[in-house]
């Protein structure tokens, strides 16, 4: 009895965690997909919440029915045997420089935040995350434990701060937001549920009872939903928000900064939750078809991440992510239309 609600709860951690990336957790994201349309971002909360709550649980189910072993299996099911390995190799070169910009991040949240190197920066998230993937799953359940709730909790504290602030406004529309607004929803959702399928594919293979599965994916993309509308709120009391690159890190100078340094190793936790998630799923892909110990896996894909994060390759995902919008649309589209297998 006590397993059936402690599990659901350790899935829905893992599922945030993998969402809630370095973009989420500083509000980069939430501002370009949502804040910036004002009252219409907020409904368009609630459309990607929904897709969330459900599709995710669909996946999860999915997952476990087809026994997949990785996300690979999911696309090739979706996509088809010819399609849908050209969609995972695409997706192996996402994810590697997705990793990469994760490890930038969390160098640049060491010199920007703290005056110190970003090597040093890397160098320790390096470390800690070999340290963590050496536990496997049960690493994976850890950090997610640790970090999701906090973030949760000062998610909900901005936002209860923000409506005691004389700025407090939600921003107008704009004159487009009437439809952007709901395709801007959906990229969001089919990004964010595509890059967790890196995860969450495994670990459904790995949890033997679907209720759990399903608990896990319901309550996960509640409290998706709940961190989302907390940080519009929280992001709405900041004037001029589109011009920072760490937004809620600015709320929370301007508002509750005795607790500002606390919250700046939240969101270096969530990058290295997503550092963590990406390798999990990147390793479980790779072992797939190469016979070598794990940790030799994970230690050579943060030695490509590491040289990749040196040389900068956030332009080449930028150039990258249109067509990849595109393919995680379609991955989107194909979980609502297609049917789980009994």
């Amino acid at each position: 009895m006590r397993r059936s609600w402690i599990a659901p709860f350790q899935i829905a951690a893992v599922y945030i965690g993998t969402v809630v990336g370095a973009g989420f957790a500083t509000g980069r994201e939430i501002v370009e997909f949502f804040t910036k349309y004002g009252v219409f971002g907020l409904a368009g909360i609630l459309l990607a919440g929904i897709l969330f709550m459900f599709v995710g649980t669909k996946m999860l189910i999915l997952s476990k029915r087809i026994q997949a072993t990785s996300y690979q299996d999911v696309m090739i099911y979706l996509f088809g045997i010819k399609f849908g390995r050209f969609v995972n190799i695409f997706m192996l070169i996402v994810l590697v420089g997705l990793t990469s910009i994760m490890l930038s991040g969390a160098g640049a949240i060491f010199k920007e935040q703290l005056g110190l190197s970003v090597r040093l920066g890397v160098v320790i998230t390096i470390l800690l995350t070999i340290a963590v993937m050496t536990f496997g799953i049960k690493g994976l359940f850890s950090v997610n434990l640790i970090v999701v709730p906090m973030l949760i909790v000062f998610s909900l504290l901005l936002a209860v701060q923000a409506f005691s602030i004389d700025s407090f406004q939600i921003l107008p529309e704009q004159s487009s937001a009437s439809y952007k607004w709901i395709l801007s929803s959906f990229s969001y959702a089919a990004f964010n549920l595509t890059m967790s399928a890196a995860v969450l594919v495994p670990l459904a293979t790995e949890i033997n009872d679907e209720k759990i599965l399903k608990r896990g994916g319901m309550i996960g993309g509640f409290f998706l939903t709940a961190i989302l509308i907390s940080s519009h709120i929280a992001l709405s009391s900041l004037p001029n928000v589109e011009i920072f690159d760490i937004p809620m890190a600015e709320v929370m100078k301007s508002t509750l900064y005795v607790v500002y340094y606390i919250y700046i190793a939240v969101i270096y936790g969530e990058v290295f939750t997503s550092v963590i998630g990406n390798l999990y799923g990147l390793e479980r892909q790779i072992a797939s078809f190469i016979n070598v110990p794990s940790i030799i896996i994970v230690c050579a894909i943060l030695c490509i991440a590491a040289f990749i994060s040196k040389i900068g390759y956030s332009s080449l995902i930028s150039s990258l992510y249109p067509i990849f919008g595109y393919v995680c649309l379609g991955m989107l589209v194909l979980l609502i239309v297609k049917k789980v297998p009994e």
